[in-house]
């Protein structure tokens, strides 16, 4: 089973919060602080404290400085001293991912380009082992699979060394696009541009708490106390469910419909999967008054749902879509490939169990070759699958061919 982490963050999210949530969850100290050497950055150490943050006991670990660099950094300058260290190259390739991000975003909100940027908030050494830290302390710890919760980012201002700021922050507002973020608690920022970007890099979905057995849990105390509010970002570390399928969330829209044109469905259909939706469907519902109507019901990645509800108030009478999250179990999926009557057909694969798999010719695929013969589409279904079936085992997974 993968050995899963999960980032809670009811109280946002940062660097030295990440931290102190590993460590509270079992991290060797000690393990951290000799990986960290190996950055061969000097002029700092690690200390660790057990605090109280409102109701809840958890890590504090801070980057003292002693000395060293203080001036902000470039993002050439980040990827030599990566390159030089003696770190696993998968923490190297991660870090430099996370600062890559992170660079990305401060372009986007003083709109510079990503190479030119000086990373006031990584620029020195604390910030910058908090990085580095973060995903030494996953890899020491060996996460396989990361999820996060929605992120609670603040409100309020900030300080910057661009003068006060609403909060979120220009950089943590162009790393939450995509992310599911909220604002509660104190009027103060909570969520820090490299905790974002930590977990923007690392984070495989973000969702409630996946089903996973849970071995450990953490606390990462943040700097801030806030009276009446535990300022600690909460980590599970378990085993994943032995369970069909990976967990994935998607955005469902759903609206009623009761004096629409029925001959519009077709074009509106066409024009919710064109817009990126993985999933429509009608369904007879009886509305108030007793009026026979319908609820259209639509599924689509989170980054595409601003497209297809637009067509949903474009191309239909809808006054309002109602909106959710939705987590779903997706069976691993694979295409092989047959041919009939001159033509190739797609199959789909899905795979419930290993060494048992679920095979679906493609209908697109079919109803072409029925228009082109003048067979019945029913026809060509069935002789896709026959031919799947006679070539299954005889040809490398994934290119079966007849």
């Amino acid at each position: 089973m993968a050995r899963h982490l999960h980032f809670d963050c009811f109280s946002g999210i940062s660097g030295d919060m990440t931290l102190g949530a590993l460590v509270d969850a079992g991290l060797p100290f000690k393990d951290l602080v000799r990986g960290l050497a190996a950055l061969k950055v000097e002029g700092y150490r690690l200390a660790r404290t057990r605090v109280e943050r409102g109701a809840i006991t958890a890590t504090k670990v801070d980057v003292l400085i002693e000395k060293g660099f203080r001036a902000p950094l470039t993002l050439a300058q980040i990827a030599r001293i990566l390159k030089k260290s003696g770190l696993p190259p998968v923490v190297k390739d991660r870090s430099q991912a996370v600062f890559d991000v992170l660079a990305d975003a401060e372009g986007k909100a003083h709109g510079v380009d990503p190479s030119h940027v000086h990373f006031h908030e990584v620029g020195v050494i604390d910030s910058f082992v908090d990085v580095v830290g973060g995903v030494l302390g996953l890899h020491l710890l060996g996460i396989q699979r990361v999820t996060a919760s929605a992120i609670n980012v603040g409100s309020g201002t900030l300080m910057s060394a661009h003068g006060a700021l609403p909060v979120p922050g220009p950089a943590v507002a162009a790393l939450a696009v995509g992310v599911p973020i909220y604002a509660k608690g104190p009027e103060r920022e909570l969520t820090t541009p490299t905790g974002m970007a930590l977990l923007r890099t690392l984070a495989a979905e973000f969702g409630c708490l996946p089903s996973m057995q849970v071995c450990q849990v953490g606390y990462g105390a943040g700097t801030a106390d806030p009276a009446q509010w535990a300022n600690v970002l909460r980590v599970f570390i378990g085993e994943e469910a032995d369970s069909p399928g990976a967990m994935d969330t998607i955005v469902e829209l759903e609206t009623n419909l009761d004096d629409l044109n029925p001959q519009v469905y077709e074009t509106v259909f066409d024009r919710l999967f064109a817009a990126g939706a993985v999933d429509a469907t009608l369904a007879a519902v009886t509305m108030k008054k007793g009026r026979p109507g319908n609820v259209l019901t639509v599924l689509v990645p989170r980054e595409k749902a601003e497209a297809v509800l637009a067509v949903l108030f474009a191309d239909t009478t809808a006054l309002g879509v109602r909106t959710r999250e939705v987590q779903r179990r997706i069976l691993p999926r694979r295409f092989a490939s047959v041919r009939i009557h001159g033509h190739d057909v797609r199959i789909k694969l899905a795979e419930s169990q290993p060494g048992r798999s679920k095979a679906a010719p493609e209908y697109e695929d079919c109803k072409r070759i029925a228009e082109q013969s003048g067979r019945p589409v029913k026809d060509i279904l069935e002789e896709a699958m026959v031919a799947y079936r006679q070539a299954q085992g005889t040809r490398p997974k994934g290119k079966v061919r007849t």
